[in-house]
C-alpha cells in the first residue's frame, strides 16, 4: 500500500506557527493583525492567492507580490527553526523500515527570485534525513499542479507518480477538501482552535501523530 503524505503540513512540521510569526511581524508595521479568520482563510492555498487575500482583508498598503517578498525575508531568518511535530518522525522511519512508499505533497509555492533559498528547503534544513525518507517531493509550482487547494490536483499529481499508481478509493481544512476531492482517506491533525464542523470531512482526526495506528489503514502496526 503506498501513502501520501503532506511533510510540510501542520502535523508534520511546525511551519504554520513560523506563518504567523513572519505575516504578524509585517502587520505589526501598519497597526494590524494576522488574525486566525484570516489564517484559515489561506491555509493551503498557493502563495500569490494567499498573499492577495491577506492584503485584501487586512487592507495593508502592500501588492500581494511585494507581501510575498516581505514575508520571505522574514521566513529566510525563522524557518530553518522549523521543528518537526510529535510522532512525525517515527511514523515516516515505520513505514520506511516496512519498504512501505511514501511520496510527500509539501504544500510549498512558488519562490521568489532573488532570496536565498526555496521555501521548502529553508522549512527542511534541520531535517536532511528525515526528509530523504520520502519516495518523492511534489511542491506546489510543479507545472501539473494547475489549481491549488481546496481543489485536488496536488493530490491526484502526486498519486499517478506512484509505481504502480494507486486507484483512489475515497493540512488545514482546505488540504482536507482537496484530498476528499480526490476520493482519498484522509488523516486530519487540526489546530485545536479549529471549529469541529470544519474536520468532519476527514476520515479520521487526531490531536496528534502520536495517536496514530498505522493497522487501521491496512499498514504494518507499530512493533511489528
Amino acid at each position: 500500500m503506498q501513502l501520501l503524505i503532506e511533510p510540510c503540513s501542520h502535523c508534520f512540521a511546525d511551519t504554520e506557527r513560523l506563518y504567523t510569526v513572519s505575516y504578524q511581524q509585517i502587520c505589526d508595521r501598519y497597526g494590524k493583525e494576522y488574525t486566525w479568520e484570516v489564517k484559515c482563510a489561506v491555509m493551503g492555498k498557493r502563495s500569490l492567492d494567499a498573499n492577495k487575500i491577506i492584503a485584501e482583508s487586512l487592507e495593508l498598503p502592500l501588492s500581494p507580490e511585494e507581501l510575498i517578498t516581505e514575508s520571505r525575508k522574514i521566513q529566510e531568518k525563522i524557518f530553518p527553526s522549523a521543528a518537526l511535530m510529535p510522532g512525525a518522525e517515527k511514523l515516516v522511519k515505520h513505514l520506511h523500515a516496512h519498504k512501505v512508499p511514501r511520496f510527500g505533497r509539501a504544500a510549498t509555492s512558488s519562490w521568489v527570485p532573488g532570496l536565498l533559498a526555496p521555501c521548502l528547503d529553508l522549512k527542511t534544513s534541520r531535517h536532511g534525513d528525515f526528509f530523504h525518507l520520502f519516495s518523492h517531493v511534489v511542491t506546489g509550482d510543479d507545472p501539473e499542479v494547475k489549481k491549488g487547494k481546496p481543489e485536488p490536483d496536488s493530490f491526484l499529481v502526486c498519486a499517478r507518480r506512484f509505481s504502480p499508481a494507486p486507484k483512489p478509493e475515497q493540512d488545514a481544512v482546505n488540504g482536507v477538501a482537496a484530498g476528499v476531492a480526490a476520493r482519498m482517506q484522509v488523516v486530519m491533525v487540526p489546530d485545536e482552535r479549529r471549529e469541529t464542523a470544519l474536520t468532519q470531512k476527514a476520515t479520521l482526526v487526531l490531536r496528534s501523530l502520536e495517536d496514530f495506528k498505522p493497522e487501521l489503514f491496512g499498514l504494518p502496526a507499530f512493533g511489528s
